[in-house]
């Protein structure tokens, strides 16, 4: 199977399968309503960071698609999107215009339809320093994103299984790019350890994408039909428990994500509120964006920010920073999994 039809295949599937039955641990975090809350709603800045680089708000559109003449509008209208709604956004993997020369307008038509727009660059792993810069030059990139994605190439037929080569691979990239360097996971979330490793060869912008959005394990496990990896389709870290882990080992400096499975503001809140400097969509504003036209899915992003500013409001926030201090209740699966950590559910996020 080519690469093109690939990709295809991901947006198919990724639309039929939805991920809105997958738990992502946020439905277990209640925030305490403040009723004397010193803030109003036209004092709150929502304005925040990712590495250096500054976003006017704190919700993007995640990595989606490119790299197949079929895709090149559905970049196009996300792009648009992107710049109405007022938000950054990210492209798909890079990889298959890097190594083989081919689609790369389905990227670049991200910069033409967005040229003031904050764009992220999305590489593998695998790919070479002199790559990585390509794929930021390619879109005009101010960030570029490294995805992390093992259960999707361990399951996918065709997938790249030289997983001991990654390691030290990325501590080539660290450096190679003047850009903020974001590793981003693809659905199965971050541990703690592990982002103690990123941090120990340098890397301070971490994307958890943790379990409760897309599943590329089920989409790999639905395109190869193979029964057997059926069961990995629930395989990773709740997005909620991904967060809660990494806040326990990020520096004052570092840059938090949270992607996999935000839905709304709600989400959007609880997810900042245990940590996260951002919060990232996909799956959910490809579904709106081809089902419903490009006006509905500017409208969700702009309900998803409308309702962040009113929970911070209503938690009395008046910045990203002040809503990650905020005082919050655990229940469920997730206090158990605060508990088995040896966690202090009180622990807030030192800045």
């Amino acid at each position: 199977m080519t690469r093109e039809q690939r990709k295809l295949d991901h947006i198919r599937y990724a639309l039929e399968s939805g991920g809105v039955n997958r738990g992502t641990g946020l439905e277990d975090v209640r925030f305490l309503h403040n009723c004397l809350t010193p803030v109003d709603p036209d004092k709150v800045d929502i304005s925040t960071r990712i590495g250096s680089l500054k976003l006017p708000v704190p919700v993007f559109i995640d990595a989606i698609t490119g790299g197949a003449r079929e895709v090149k509008e559905i970049n196009r209208r996300l792009a648009a999107v992107a710049r109405t709604a007022g938000v950054a956004m990210a492209v798909g993997s890079q990889y298959g215009a890097l190594k083989e020369g081919h689609y790369a307008d389905t990227y670049k038509v991200v910069r033409e339809e967005n040229p003031e727009g904050i764009l992220f660059a999305n590489v593998s792993a695998l790919v070479s320093p002199e790559e990585a810069k390509a794929a930021v030059d390619m879109i005009a990139a101010d960030a570029l994103e490294i995805h992390l994605n093992v259960a999707q190439e361990l399951i996918m037929p065709e997938g790249d299984k030289t997983f001991s080569r990654i390691p030290g691979n990325l501590s080539r990239l660290q450096d190679c790019v003047p850009v903020p360097v974001i590793i981003k996971e693809t659905g199965c979330g971050m541990a703690a350890e592990q982002i103690w490793e990123l941090q120990a060869v340098g890397f301070t912008c971490f994307n958890i994408a943790g379990c409760g959005g897309t599943s590329f394990a089920a989409i790999e496990a639905a395109r190869g039909k193979t029964k057997r990896y059926e069961k990995f389709a629930e395989w990773g870290i709740p997005t909620a428990w991904s967060l809660i882990d990494a806040a326990h080992g990020l520096r004052p400096w570092d840059t938090l994500i949270a992607s996999g499975g935000i839905r709304g503001g709600l989400d959007a809140a609880r997810s900042i509120a245990l940590g996260a400097d951002a919060v990232a969509m996909s799956g959910n504003i490809l579904a709106v964006l081809l089902q419903q036209g490009d006006e509905a899915a500017v409208s969700y992003l702009q309900d998803v920010i409308a309702d962040l500013k009113d929970i911070m409001v209503l938690t009395g926030s008046r910045t990203v920073r002040e809503l990650q201090q905020v005082p919050l209740i655990y229940t469920g699966d997730t206090l158990a999994f605060i508990q088995s950590r040896g966690y202090e559910p009180r622990f807030k996020r030192k800045r």
